[in-house]
């Protein structure tokens, strides 16, 4: 557990807190952050760790194109414009207000979530379990919510705060709502890790990771189980990584987030600092290994 969340276990109170040190230069705070969450200093002169050329990426990497894909409702456009609508989750609405929201307009069950962000999400099964004051309040505090501060990550600075509600994903046989995480590079589709029991509980949540021919890596997030148990291979799981590469194509790296269910391939998000760079892996030797993918020279 990294020191944040030792003095500071209430999500709510990091937060404010992580609001209050936002005048502090992000070259500074990400140097701190990346002190208290990994227990080493930063090497932002000559990178060797994925971990620190993440925090690189935040600094020096500022494509307009990061601000699109990282909005959960702009990248719906993106996704479009590379043939792949296909692929997008149905959508119920979109609010660029408190005042514009209204609960009325949804359907019984939904997935409603803050586009600026990442944990602002809210599965609602039956919309009568919620006031539409209850939903409101939430609503206002995702809205409220500074995601750029958080991690410093460049790609969230100046996104107009939205909200958006989509259909609930269908669950596979065993009721979960597996996630493929493709991790590409030059947009190529290096390796993956697989989430389970992650949707509906983050802090129940198991992972392991894959090459990409997706034969087990054997390495793992210390933030996480380690997922043991046997995990199937997608019957389409080359059209899978496509895909992952296709969204890839224009970006140094980025993690590609998809689901399958019964075949059927649904767009997540992109992700361009994962786990905001400040990942525990095991063994630590797969930092060294996921940073010489990670080719800095060819953006600097």
């Amino acid at each position: 557990m990294n020191l944040y969340k030792k003095f500071f276990p209430n999500q709510r109170l990091r937060l404010k807190i992580l609001h209050l040190l936002k005048p502090i230069p992000d070259s500074a705070m990400i140097r701190v952050q990346y002190f208290i969450k990994t227990g080493r200093f930063l090497n932002l002169k000559d990178p060797a760790r994925y971990t620190e050329k993440i925090q690189w990426y935040k600094l020096n990497y500022k494509d307009e194109r990061i601000k699109a894909c990282s909005d959960k409702y702009d990248v719906r456009s993106y996704v479009f414009s590379k043939g792949l609508g296909r692929i997008l989750n149905p959508l119920y609405g979109v609010w660029h207000s408190l005042e514009s929201f209204d609960v009325l307009e949804l359907p019984q069950s939904f997935m409603l979530k803050a586009t600026h962000g990442s944990g602002t999400n809210l599965l609602v099964r039956d919309k009568g379990d919620y006031s539409q004051d209850d939903l409101r309040k939430i609503v206002r505090e995702w809205l409220s919510h500074d995601a750029a501060c958080v991690g410093r990550e460049w790609g969230y600075k100046g996104i107009k705060p939205k909200i958006i509600a989509e259909k609930i994903l269908p669950r596979d046989k065993r009721g979960d709502l597996p996630d493929y995480k493709f991790f590409c590079f030059s947009g190529k589709v290096y390796c993956l890790y697989v989430m389970r029991d992650y949707t509906d509980d983050h802090a129940r949540g198991q992972l392991a990771f894959f090459d990409r021919d997706f034969e087990p890596l054997h390495v793992y997030r210390k933030d996480f189980r380690p997922l043991v148990d046997e995990v199937e291979k997608p019957k389409n799981f080359r059209a899978m990584v496509e895909i992952a590469e296709i969204l890839a194509a224009e970006f140094p790296h980025v993690r590609v987030d998809l689901y399958n269910i019964d075949g059927d391939i649904f767009f997540g998000e992109m992700t361009f600092y994962n786990a905001s760079g400040y990942t525990l892996f095991d063994p630590d030797s797969f930092d060294f290994q996921l940073g010489q993918r990670f080719e800095l020279k060819r953006i600097s």
